[in-house]
């Protein structure tokens, strides 16, 4: 603020006043600066003065804050004074009283200044309330042309700052006037108590109205070195609504043409020294953002996936770490946490705020500090290794403006044998797992040897052994099937008889000594009960297996017997066809058999 209006009345008639008044206009919040000098020259001391806003703005009224100055030059010093809402008896009922206590009551003839700053959200109304993207967002603001008090003023003056741009239009005065980017009236003598003179200013603001309908920041508190913070924003950009088709190509080649009061990005300023800062929405990470800083600051930079025009959401979580020695401290055997409270992105409005701050499990004698009123309350919450669940300190307050992310702190006690509570879980858990697995390894779990499940089990245990060696012989004779067939290959090539001949005396020999194999097994599996269901189906592949080899050797004399009696080819193949198709009709049969043995 650089310059101040300057505003005389009397208090109660007694006391003098000069009150210096600037508003701002230049953003989407409303920010009232006044500066009051007091003289008492009644009889009686005084120890409060009135402050008075029309309930209208009184709804809208974010932060009141009153600082009482003390001393000239550089050794002044300005103290917080309280201010709190009164009921007078009379007053009038369309407006709203705020008292403020003075910190040393004020003797006759005695002076002090006071600092008073209010702000105010939802207070600029945009007209008209629908631009298409290539217009200006012009915005109403009305208020009064009088410093509203509930004492006579002897002079005032007005000055309203403005963001620069058009000035459509504003309330005409006999000594109004624009003076650069402000709108200065005054000076007004004489005003009598509840002065109201309605004045309104149409101007062009594009300031993007961004308001988070709500943000829910979570601390979560380690004693293991970092305090993490979760930030989930709801935002809508509450200006001027746009209305007809979006053109990208014109927003991002053209910006100058459209888009002026557009959201295109947000500036948080994160802590000091923080670290793994995270930027996402609903589908994912986003990666067009941009973080730097110094042991001073942290600053990030992001931008939404789509530029927001008035009417238009989204919504986003920022996430990032914090050093634990640089907000945790020890005061007098108790803890505190020193952190700010409100969003630390710039020029939000928050219409509802909920910060969470997780405490460590055993953390007790819970108590908050917070500098303005705020609803508390307290929940557990449940997060690895946790027995009892963590204290959760619930701060919610509503209507917040950036002057609100001041710090606050959270006092408790906690043991720090309690630090030891997850590493002995976790040494006692995989303890346990080593000797439970060592218990598995080494005991003998299965059922008793004796009972007749277990005898059950074993019989079918050495039938699924059998079955699976009667298996083998079977396939091992289809091998030797193979060879004799190609010693007939051989004999077709070669016409050597003789070998063919020394081919089938060597697999007969062959066949026999499994036969001789075979023959206990299917004496076993015929006589055990277990095999009942499954003997059947050995027989058969052995009865086929038998029959295979008759046939077999039936072929194989018969095409040896040709060769040596030097018949025709074509004689040779109506002789062995019988024999050939048989063959062909058991083999599909011992596989189809081989693979039902299989699945049981």
């Amino acid at each position: 603020m650089s310059s101040f209006d300057e505003v005389y009345f009397l208090f109660m008639d007694t006391n003098e006043c000069i009150v210096s008044l600037q508003i701002d206009l230049t953003s989407h919040i409303v920010r009232v600066l006044c500066t009051l000098k007091v003289e008492n020259l009644g009889p009686d001391v005084a120890s409060e003065i009135l402050l008075t806003f029309p309930n209208s703005q009184a709804m809208k009224l974010a932060n009141l804050k009153t600082l009482y100055n003390e001393g000239k030059g550089k050794g002044s010093s300005a103290f917080n004074l309280l201010v709190s809402e009164v009921h007078p008896e009379g007053a009038p009922q369309e407006i709203t009283f705020f008292s403020v206590s003075l910190r040393d009551r004020l003797e006759k003839g005695k002076s002090l200044i006071l600092t008073v700053l209010a702000i105010f959200t939802h207070t600029l109304q945009p007209f008209p309330d629908e631009i298409t993207q290539g217009d200006i967002q012009l915005v109403l603001y009305q208020d009064s042309a009088y410093f509203l008090s509930p004492y006579v003023v002897k002079s005032q003056t007005l000055n309203i700052m403005l963001p620069g741009g058009r000035v459509e239009s504003y309330t005409k005065h006999p000594n109004g006037r624009i003076v650069d980017s402000a709108i200065k009236y005054g000076p007004f003598e004489n005003l009598p108590p509840f002065s109201y003179s309605p004045i309104a200013v149409h101007y062009e603001n594009n300031s993007p109205f961004v308001v988070a309908q709500e943000l829910v920041r979570e601390i979560e508190v380690s004693h293991w070195g970092s305090i993490q913070v979760t930030e989930q924003y709801n935002l809508v950009h509450k200006g001027a609504t746009n209305k007809g088709g979006f053109s990208r190509l014109d927003y991002q080649a053209r910006a100058y043409m459209g888009g002026k009061s557009s959201l295109r990005r947000l500036t948080a300023r994160l802590p000091p020294r923080a670290h793994s800062v995270y930027y996402r929405d609903d589908i994912g990470n986003i990666s067009t953002s941009h973080l730097w800083g110094d042991s001073r600051k942290t600053q990030l930079e992001i931008e939404p996936r789509f530029p927001m025009f008035g009417g238009w959401r989204t919504s986003f979580t920022i996430g990032y770490g914090l050093p634990l020695e640089d907000f945790l401290f020890v005061l007098e055997g108790r803890r505190f946490l020193n952190i700010t409270l409100g969003s630390p992105v710039d020029e939000v409005v928050i219409d509802d705020l909920i910060v969470k701050v997780i405490l460590p499990e055993g953390s007790k004698d819970i108590s908050v500090s917070v500098p303005f009123p705020t609803k508390q309350w307290q929940e557990t919450k449940y997060l690895h290794l946790d027995l009892v669940g963590r204290p959760v300190v619930v701060l919610e307050k509503t209507n917040v403006v950036p002057e609100h992310n001041i710090y606050f702190q959270v006092y408790y006690s906690f043991n720090n044998l309690s630090l030891l509570r997850e590493p002995l879980m976790l040494i006692l858990g995989f303890l346990f797992l080593f000797i439970a697995c060592i218990v598995h390894v080494h005991a003998d779990l299965s059922i008793s040897k004796s009972s007749a499940s277990y005898i059950a089990k074993l019989q079918w245990d050495e039938v699924q052994a059998t079955v699976q060696r009667v298996q083998n012989i079977i396939n091992k004779c289809l091998s030797i099937h193979e060879k004799l067939e190609t010693s007939l290959q051989d004999l077709y090539r070669t016409g050597d008889v003789q070998s063919c001949k020394v081919a089938r005396k060597t697999a007969d020999g062959l066949l026999k000594e499994l036969s001789k194999e075979l023959k206990p097994l299917t004496i076993f599996l015929q006589s055990s009960p277990q095999a009942a269901q499954i003997w059947p189906k050995v027989d058969e592949l052995v009865a086929k297996e038998k029959e295979m080899q008759e046939k077999l050797m039936q072929k194989h004399s018969a095409i040896v017997d040709c060769f040596e009696k030097k018949h025709s080819g074509r004689d040779i193949e109506s002789r062995v066809a019988p024999y050939q198709q048989k063959l062909i009709a058991l083999k599909q049969e011992i596989d189809d058999l081989l693979d039902f043995i299989d699945e049981i």
